[in-house]
């Protein structure tokens, strides 16, 4: 229970009651403190950021190291112990028969989510304070940052649908700011207003999905409604199908899958930190998140809607792959890389594969923002995002160069790194669930991961230097993060190895509902998928150094792979962005905004006149007509007929004692007179 030691009596005396379903102590009963802290530092640097010797960044890690160290100490709790379920809420009122309410739910998920933000965070603010030295607006920055962080804790954090849609929605607005930090060039704040309109796109699904579960259940607490689904309630069942595709659109829009992918590489015009958060712990984690703890309503009741996310998923992972081959940005060769493995995550999912694919989440969150934070410090010390520029830089960036090949070998799944055993549980999930060619699909994209990272690491680290200036290693404070997720890229798999560390499993199955309704778990290694997987990667890496290891005059030169039909396609991005640009997007700004503006020219605008014509000249009749010579005139002359009844009266008042007395004796006699008069 939350006690009173934890919130004070103040806040105490405003709780409605706090559920706890396990025993999870005041770390759990506290936890609200992971969600309030960020929003908090955020608030604080922005009103107070500017007068600090580092702008605000230092608040801006002491918030997210307090999140990591709490998210820590949940995480060795749960793993170590009889595991935490609990569910706190803090009740703000009632509306239309629903309860509002801040409420945070601490379950293995959201301690799993907790840990990752936290530690990646800290990695990336730490990062960024060296980083953006010197940037034009670093107060900015950080408070943007900070609320960015903050806001996808919200998400996770929340025991409701309507406390994570706020999340969900701060966090695309969070991710509009950062991305279009430098907004003096149109390019970034294009990119930015790209991401947040297609995203809202998708957020439409969410909602309307949102809707219909909490008024089915009567309920938007997320508890109440897996507590509908053990019990298999007649009246979700009918609508589950329509709710779980209606949040999946949601999460395809977050998570960037196709169709709605074609934001997520524009969002590299952030900068770099941006980039390895996003891509790692917090935004496009969302929509794998929200199937994540929805998926026991997929599972089911909704299983058609787990089809639908297998295929997407599929399409995805393959198609993204083959779009990072022809990049030249370095950025963009992750960003698409994103894509594809989210792709692989949410294909698990659709696999029923619950684990396995929070358990690819996980690993990816520390070596794919490695990875970015490892492009980054080459940026920082050639200036340029184009691999063209490059060449040569193991040499004189060797930190940089041997953590970007850590973080290389975990997202080609290698033996031993991380990726190398979340990947092989999803393709194992594959066969499993005989998903042939899906399975095939993912082997074939294991291939094109590798060689894709191994075309990055030889134009970037091997031949000869072909860019301007001196390439130099970052400074410590942007190298030191980078060894640390190296280290986790490095050993994170070995939480969840089959039939010997079943860590990860544990952990993410420890919830309110039954584990059966989570998928399954592999008790061991599936030998086949695993030496495919590992195959498929060697031989990546084979062709890879083939192609691109040895040294040309230029870096074009060098990038010799080229298939005449495909990659046009490829480096036109499958013309899908010339599609919405010239189906959509175009078609509205010309002849459908033409329409628009006639339509509210010529029939809104005419309408509002003729209105507002009407009400004027109305006014005017009540004004001159009614009030002034109606109204106004009646008690104007009543007030001019007492004054002057007043003034005539007032002389009897004239307070002469015998004037008085006069009148009185007169009055006496006429009333004499009068009852004389009367009785003859």
């Amino acid at each position: 229970m939350v006690t009173a030691a934890l919130l004070g009596p103040a806040v105490l005396a405003a709780i409605d009651g706090a559920v706890e379903r396990s025993d999870g102590g005041v770390l759990a009963a506290g936890a609200w403190l992971i969600v309030l802290v960020p929003f908090v530092a955020a608030l604080a640097i922005t009103l107070f950021g500017k007068r600090l010797p580092r702008h605000g960044a230092e608040l801006a890690v002491a918030a997210v190291g307090f999140v990591a160290l709490y998210g820590t100490a949940l995480l060795l709790t749960t793993l170590f112990g009889d595991g935490i379920v609990h569910e706190g809420a803090v009740k703000i009122g009632e509306f239309g028969g629903f309860e509002i309410e801040w409420a945070w739910v601490v379950d293995g998920l959201s301690i799993m989510m907790f840990f990752v933000v936290g530690v990646v965070s800290t990695a990336c603010f730490v990062y960024a304070v060296g980083y953006l030295e010197g940037d034009v607006r670093p107060t900015a920055f950080f408070a943007s940052f900070t609320l960015f962080a903050g806001a996808m804790l919200m998400l996770v954090s929340a025991a409701n649908l309507i406390q994570l849609l706020i999340g969900w929605e701060l966090v695309g607005v969070s991710s509009y700011l950062l991305i279009g930090h430098y907004w003096e060039q149109k390019e970034n704040s294009s990119a930015g207003m790209k991401a947040f309109l297609v995203n809202k796109i998708a957020d439409i699904g969410l909602m309307i999905g949102i809707i219909i579960a909490g008024i089915t259940v009567g309920s938007f607490t997320i508890s109440k409604i897996m507590e509908k689904v053990v019990e298999s309630d007649a009246a979700l069942d009918d609508v589950a199908v329509i709710i779980a595709v209606l949040l999946f659109i949601g999460a395809m829009g977050k998570s960037a899958q196709f169709p709605f992918h074609v934001w997520l590489p524009d969002a590299m015009a952030g900068p770099t930190p941006v980039s390895a958060l996003m891509h790692a712990a917090t935004m496009v984690t969302a929509g794998v998140y929200l199937v994540a703890r929805m998926f026991p309503l997929f599972e089911e009741m909704a299983h058609e809607a787990l089809d639908v996310a297998l295929v997407i998923g599929a399409i995805t992972l393959v198609i993204a792959g083959l779009l990072a081959i022809v990049q030249d940005d370095i950025k963009r060769v992750l960003a698409y890389s994103t894509l594809s493995q989210l792709g692989y995550m949410v294909a698990a999912l659709g696999a029923g594969a619950y684990t396995a694919g929070l358990f690819h989440l996980f690993t990816h969150a520390f070596f794919k923002s490695l990875l970015f934070l490892g492009a980054g410090s080459v940026i920082h010390a050639v200036h340029s995002n184009n691999m063209s520029d490059m060449g040569g830089l193991r040499k004189d960036m060797p930190r940089t160069f041997w953590t970007f090949m850590i973080g290389s070998a975990a997202l080609a799944g290698l033996p031993i790194f991380s990726g190398f055993f979340s990947k092989d549980e999803i393709l194992a999930a594959f066969r499993e669930g005989d998903h042939t060619i899906v399975f095939l699909l993912g082997v074939a994209t294991a291939f094109i991961t590798a060689l894709y990272m191994t075309r990055a690491i030889s134009l970037t680290f091997f031949g000869r230097y072909k860019g301007d200036g001196h390439p130099h290693e970052s400074p410590s404070i942007m190298v030191y993060p980078m060894i640390g997720l190296a280290g986790a890229a490095a050993t994170a798999g070995f939480i969840n190895i089959p039939g010997l560390t079943d860590w990860f499993y544990k952990l993410v199955t420890t919830r309110l509902v039954p584990a059966e309704l989570l998928g399954e778990h592999a008790t061991s290694f599936d030998w086949t998928a695993l030496g495919l997987g590992v195959l498929a990667g060697v031989a990546g890496i084979a062709l890879g150094y083939r192609l691109y290891y040895p040294d040309a005059a230029t870096q074009q030169e060098r990038d010799r792979l080229y298939i005449p039909g495909l990659w046009p396609v490829l480096e036109n991005k499958y013309y899908i962005d010339d599609l919405y640009m010239n189906g959509i997007v175009n078609p509205i700004k010309g002849p459908v905004a033409r329409f628009i503006n006639w339509t509210n020219s010529y029939i809104i605008d005419f309408v509002v006149n003729v209105v507002g014509f009407a009400t004027r000249s109305l006014g005017w009749v009540v004004y001159s007509g009614i009030d002034q010579r109606g109204i106004d005139l009646a008690i104007n002359e009543a007030g001019a007929a007492t004054g002057f009844a007043g003034s005539k009266l007032r002389y009897i008042q004239t307070g002469k004692v015998q004037q008085y007395a006069a009148a009185l004796f007169g009055g006496a006699i006429v009333l004499v007179i009068g009852f004389w008069i009367s009785v003859t």
